[in-house]
């Protein structure tokens, strides 16, 4: 597997493990860390022998989100470089959220800040029932400039205002309750869950996961027949693949199927 500064990337057979290595900074993000995420993006998504990808940080926590000497190194440049280095890491998070193949989040620790938008930017999210989320960015003047719409679209609007406008601290329980986790288990069991949904991931055609899931993150912003023509669209790619055809076969003849990710 490739290798990178600020992430581990490694894989055991068909599931590919993404940590965030920078334990001793509780894995703060920083511009560097953003733009290696770009690169690691690209390199999952190329490889076509990486069917799941689950995402964790390494150590105690996920992520307390960027850095405060970046972001305000970030708002100390002047305004046209201000805007372009935001996009920069806005571009980071919205292109690992395309990446087509299904991701799960392992959360545990601090999930705060871009740490929990990176989190919402993973299609599965599991967490130990001691962690602790919060969009504290108010609290520093700032907007929630990596994902507002992702915290709405998960939460509804009643919720993500009070999340993004009070910038309190709420527990694991409160994020399933908002439709920002999953699923939240003991600690000793976050392992445990993560593999048992990676194990279901497994047992589908992995193009079709992948489609699938380009049909739920650009329909959302269609028309109905516009989401309805995607469809065709995505369902035409796959009507010579091979795990198509091995999706039918085993349906008809009732055994389990065999796929290749073809």
């Amino acid at each position: 597997m490739p290798e990178y500064q600020h992430w581990l990337l490694t894989k055991q057979g068909h599931v590919a493990t993404l940590t965030l290595n920078r334990p001793d900074a509780k894995n703060s993000l920083t511009l560097e860390t953003l733009s290696e995420l770009r690169a690691v993006t690209a390199d999952l998504g190329a490889d076509g022998d990486a069917w799941v990808v689950v995402v964790q940080g390494q150590g105690d926590h996920f992520c307390i989100g960027v850095e405060v000497s970046v972001s305000q190194w970030v708002a100390s440049r002047p305004e046209p470089l201000y805007r372009e280095t935001l996009r920069e890491m806005q571009r980071a998070l919205d292109e690992f959220e395309a990446l087509e193949k299904p991701t799960i989040a392992r959360i545990q620790g601090f999930c705060i800040s871009a740490g929990l938008l990176l989190a919402l930017c993973c299609d599965l999210r599991v967490a130990s029932e001691r962690t602790v989320f919060s969009l504290p960015e108010v609290k520093l003047g700032l907007g929630v400039v990596m994902g507002t719409q992702r915290v709405v679209r998960a939460a509804g609007i009643a919720a993500a205002k009070k999340l993004i406008l009070l910038g309190e601290r709420f527990d694991a329980e409160a994020a399933l309750g908002y439709g920002l986790v999953h699923q939240v288990v003991p600690p000793e069991q976050v392992d445990a869950a993560v593999s048992a949904l990676t194990g279901k991931l497994l047992k589908l055609p992995p193009r079709t996961l992948g489609l699938s899931k380009r049909l739920i993150n650009q329909g959302y912003a269609l028309s109905l027949r516009e989401s309805q023509d995607l469809e065709i669209d995505a369902q035409a790619e796959l009507l010579d693949s091979p795990d198509f055809q091995e999706a039918l076969a085993s349906f008809l003849e009732k055994r389990p199927a065999r796929y290749r990710g073809k």
